[in-house]
């Protein structure tokens, strides 16, 4: 199929996508993070005025993609085809109601040293099946997996698990699922999936429409998730909780504003009671109370994105940041993530294009450089890591990095990745992370070290599947505090489904 007849096809399913899916009351599922060619789908409708709703949270409910597609294409149809085209493949699959199921499969000489947004395997070798139900007011998926030789010495997962149901417009689940808050396209600097799922019950809204009251309608289209979750047993303190929340907000078209927040308390030795928890949720947990007393540690966020239509392409420009501290009512201890991202259609096909620097080294970007804060706490000193990973920024903490990043996505559903980073990891050389389990590979990165960082992707239907194949080396090894890691990795995984 042509570029020319897919956007046709694309433009043709635009009113059929809203008829038939705007009253649909599923229980869920969503689109998960991990699948760029439906993020770059989803952000570029946003951006030219057909998707009337907040891109940064993720998952994205079907629910708020069904209500938020409401304009006519008219002559746009060919800047927007394939994205509609593509969302209108995926909204048939996950969209209604029933039994499914993919099997994956994939393996890599050595896992990546940095993720991103796109999903690919985590261990040497790994298999899994997931099979989901979903009705209208209930849903499940169970996704037992196996991994060879991991790295967080766990060979038996559930990650991507989950149970949902459905009240009016809110969806409560239960489960280990991705999840990624913010603008970036390469990072996140509070929440992401650099680190497997932890397990966790959620609430959000099932439509993220604006309020009908004329009170509340000017913050326009909005979207509020909070999770509870535990943390791994092999911590500096074992069993600590983790909560989380993030409200978005669109109160002009093309401005996105989100502000999130992460709680760690409790664990092992640690206090858990109300007044515990309410102390941590006030901010009363900077050593008001002394050192001990300290209900835990937490990180806040404030991000932005306003992107706009430029001919038949769009653009946006993007910022976050986070402070692990708190001065004033607002985030100190800063920490920033700034970017800019547009699209192209050149040979034959979209592309998607982005240009990201971050710097997780506290208060360096706008002030005096204050090592070992980010992403660490004096009682909580495994720090903010899952299974040994970062669980917001693919550098960790301490790290300045720009990333150039392109998508090439063509008609016949086929896609290329190409990216390339410069980062100086560790900028202080210092480091303060206590490791319970020396057979779980941290990637904290052991001193200050500069190194460049290519990542290639291709992704083709193959085998009745879908193949990714994966490239990613550096102009050195890395040494993390586990150890060196391979200048290199080549990986693959396939997916069919049932």
């Amino acid at each position: 199929m042509t570029l020319k007849h897919w956007t046709l096809v694309g433009g043709a399913v635009a009113c059929l996508i809203v008829s038939a899916y705007s009253t649909i009351a599923t229980a869920a599922p969503w689109l998960e993070p991990g699948d760029n060619r439906a993020r770059f789908a989803l952000q570029k409708l946003a951006d030219r005025g057909h998707l009337n709703r907040t891109t940064s949270t993720w998952p994205v409910m079907m629910g708020t993609v069904h209500s938020g597609l409401g304009r006519e294409t008219g002559s746009d149809t060919r800047a927007i085809g394939g994205p509609l085209a593509y969302l209108k493949f995926e909204m048939d699959r996950q969209g209604k109601q029933g039994w499914r199921a993919e099997y994956e499969l994939g393996a890599t000489s050595e896992p990546a040293v940095v993720r991103g947004f796109q999903a690919g395997p985590r261990e040497n070798a790994e298999t899994s099946l997931n099979v989901q139900w979903q009705g209208e007011s209930w849903a499940f998926g169970l996704k037992p997996g196996l991994a060879v030789n991991p790295e967080d010495d766990e060979s038996l997962r559930l990650d991507g698990s989950y149970l949902a149901a459905t009240a009016g417009n809110w969806v409560f689940g239960a489960g280990t699922i991705d999840r990624w808050w913010g603008p970036g396209w390469q990072s996140s600097l509070i929440l992401s999936n650099n680190a497997r799922p932890m397990p966790a019950v959620w609430l959000n809204r099932k439509d993220a429409s604006a309020p009908e009251s004329d009170w509340l309608k000017w913050v326009g289209p909005w979207q509020f998730t909070v999770f509870a979750g535990q943390l791994e047993d092999e911590r500096a303190v074992p069993e600590a909780k983790l909560i989380g929340m993030r409200l978005t907000v669109r109160p002009i078209e093309g401005l996105d504003i989100g502000f999130s927040r992460a709680i760690m308390f409790g664990g092992k030795g640690r206090s858990e009671s109300a007044s515990t928890l309410w102390d941590a949720l006030i901010g009363r947990d900077n050593s008001q109370d002394g050192a001990e007393n300290d209900p835990g540690n937490q990180l806040g966020s404030i991000d932005a994105r306003y992107g706009f239509a430029i001919g038949d392409q769009s653009m946006g420009v993007y910022a976050q940041m986070m402070g692990e501290d708190e001065a004033g009512a607002f985030p100190a201890r800063k920490s920033w993530l700034l970017g800019t991202d547009w699209t192209t259609q050149v040979l034959k096909g979209d592309q998607q294009w982005f240009l990201e620097y971050t710097n997780t080294l506290a208060d360096d970007f706008l002030g005096d450089a204050m090592p070992n804060i980010s992403f660490e706490h004096f009682q909580y000193r495994t720090g903010f890591r899952y299974h040994g990973r970062n669980m917001a920024s693919v550098f960790d903490g301490d790290a300045e990095a720009i990333t150039l990043g392109a998508h090439h996505f063509l008609p016949s559903g086929s896609n290329f990745t190409a990216k390339v980073s410069y980062v100086e990891l560790n900028k202080d050389g210092g480091n303060r992370v206590v490791i319970p389990n020396a057979e779980v590979f941290y990637t904290v990165p052991a001193d200050s070290q500069n190194v460049a960082i290519i990542d290639l992707g291709y992704g083709v239907q193959a085998l009745n599947g879908w193949l990714n194949l994966t490239f990613q080396a550096t102009d050195k090894k890395i040494e993390y505090i586990s150890g060196k890691k391979d200048q290199w990795s080549l990986g693959a995984s396939w997916t069919y489904r049932l």
